[in-house]
């Protein structure tokens, strides 16, 4: 049986180069980072100059970037590192509706200890208005944190607008960038971004590492208490062979390998809608096909089959696609992206699937995955007796 991968947002498989490149320096440069001698130190050589290859992917400066162990990590530390060290300021805070949980969860717990939190709406295209997040600034705002893209239905936030709102303002702008960092040209400076965080797993790198951008002149204390690694900014012993993977991984996406996969994902999504009309499949998508969001990610409403029935079918015919977020997927919540988006009382909560791509599918992955939902729907719906 055919075995075709699309729950790509959930996380991707590592390149070839990349698996050789952790191999490589598993085997040959196995030495503590912060060790003086020569083992160490060709350890040292590897980790500065995979900083430097990141931070170039960014137009970050070197000593701006941290490796942490992920998305979650880096969300934590940005959010709840900077409500402590500028509690003085004022205790007041932005987000979206529609965030990552772990960008949602530390939003939480700052709320539990008398943090207030402002939580934006979306519209039906998963985006912000940028009027609400203009009324909702205040005096007393220290930190606003909006996803770059989202990692659901794939919309892209308005991120410069929101860096030149904050430009002038005592508020640091954090973006969560882990589903963006892959495909989407990122500039720090341009955007006027002071927090970043991203996942390598995300990417076709390793998993458990990730990095968080912390701009020149912002200062907290380490997460983590430990050791002195990351400059002091991130206890814990560094995995080099694990970073020097990750920034081969991200030397593979040069601008135009980046602009040139958004290219081929639009190109997929326009097959499945063509096969599907084509089938007189009654469906819609979440959010919008607007060429400017991450089109990696499909969100589909098929009408009248239940996700957890449509992803089974898929599932025994070698397809994988997920219902939602990977980090909520094992529970049976509902997706709070599109209960924020269409309300929680839309049929649509229930009865979509998330369709996401990677670098190596192909057209026919593409042909076989519509042919199995056309199937798959008009089996369901003639056992039903709708013809």
């Amino acid at each position: 049986m055919k075995q075709v991968y699309f729950d790509n947002a959930a996380t991707t498989p590592m390149a070839p180069e990349v698996v050789e490149k952790i191999s490589a320096e598993m085997s040959q440069d196995f030495g503590n980072a912060s060790s003086t001698h020569a083992f160490g130190r060709k350890a040292r050589s590897v980790l500065d100059q995979s900083r430097q290859v990141i931070a170039d992917s960014i137009n970050a400066n070197e000593d701006e970037i941290i490796f942490t162990s992920g998305g979650t990590e880096s969300d934590n530390t940005a959010i709840v590192q900077t409500a402590i060290a500028r509690k003085k300021l004022g205790k007041h805070i932005i987000t979206t509706a529609i965030e990552h949980p772990a960008v949602l969860k530390p939003m939480a717990y700052l709320e539990s200890i008398g943090y207030d939190v402002t939580y934006l709406p979306v519209d039906q295209n998963g985006l912000i208005n940028m009027d609400d997040l203009k009324a909702a600034l205040r005096d007393d705002t220290i930190l606003v944190s909006v996803m770059t893209g989202n990692n659901e239905v794939g919309s892209h936030m308005p991120i410069h607008e929101i860096g030149e709102l904050l430009k002038d303002h005592q508020a640091w702008f954090h973006t969560d960038a882990v589903q963006a960092y892959g495909l989407l040209d990122i500039d720090v400076k341009r955007d006027h971004i002071d927090l970043m965080s991203t996942s390598a797993h995300k990417l076709n790198g390793p998993k458990f590492l990730g990095f968080l951008y912390k701009r020149d002149g912002i200062n907290f204390p380490s997460f983590l208490k430990g050791g002195e690694q990351e400059d002091k900014r991130r206890a814990g012993t560094e995995n080099v062979p694990g970073i020097a993977g990750f920034a081969k991984a991200v030397s593979l996406l040069t601008p135009a390998s980046k602009a040139a996969l958004q290219e081929k994902y639009q190109a997929f999504k326009q097959q499945i809608v063509d096969g599907l009309q084509q089938a007189n499949i009654d469906f819609e998508v979440n959010g919008s096909l607007d060429p400017n969001n991450l089109q990696h990610v499909f969100n589909l409403w098929i009408k009248g089959v239940s996700t957890y029935v449509m992803q089974t079918n898929l599932d025994l015919n070698g397809i994988a696609v997920s219902g939602g977020s990977a980090c909520t997927a094992g529970s049976l919540e509902p997706s709070h992206v599109l209960i924020a988006m269409y309300g929680e009382d839309s049929p649509r909560i229930g009865e979509s699937i998330r369709i996401s791509f990677g670098k190596y599918n192909t057209q026919d992955d593409v042909a076989y995955l519509v042919d199995n939902l056309v199937q798959i729907i008009q089996r369901l719906k003639t056992k039903e007796g709708v013809k």
